[in-house]
């Protein structure tokens, strides 16, 4: 994905975060309740960009760094991560355009759904994902701590 293009009605240039942004990254997703002490985001970071199945997507607005959404597929199911939005710059469609950009991004790939984790409890994230046409899944997530 190129930087080149903004996209249309935000002033936004989507592209994949640079190595330098890492701590702006993180920084972000700190502000915004994405981390967990048992989720170190730098490594989150450095796996999703060193395999050629996932990245982290930046949104850039006159060269600062105001979005983010790390996305990745196992080919069959595609999966965001991390989406995240600057206070500042919230409810001006940066949200929208990055998952329509992670959205382009597995479509590239051939992959033909996308998948979400939210808590049950984040209402806010859960209805900016519902006007977007996601639903609720039938599945349930079962999960065990190998450490």
């Amino acid at each position: 994905m190129s930087d080149a293009a903004t996209t249309p009605g935000t002033g936004l240039a989507i592209g994949d975060l640079a190595r330098d942004e890492i701590a702006a990254a993180v920084a972000l997703w700190t502000a915004a309740g994405l981390t967990r002490p048992w989720n170190d985001p730098n490594a989150d970071i450095d796996l999703a960009l060193a395999s050629p199945g996932s990245t982290v997507l930046a949104g850039r607005r006159d060269g600062r760094l105001v979005a983010t959404a790390m996305v990745g597929s196992d080919g069959h199911r595609g999966w965001v991560y991390y989406l995240a939005v600057a206070q500042d710059c919230r409810g001006q469609g940066l949200g929208k355009a990055m998952m329509a950009a992670c959205e382009a991004w597995l479509k590239a790939r051939g992959v033909p759904k996308l998948h979400l984790l939210v808590r049950r409890d984040n209402a806010g994230v859960i209805e900016f994902y519902d006007r977007l046409g996601y639903e609720v899944s039938d599945s349930l997530m079962l999960m065990r701590w190998l450490k």
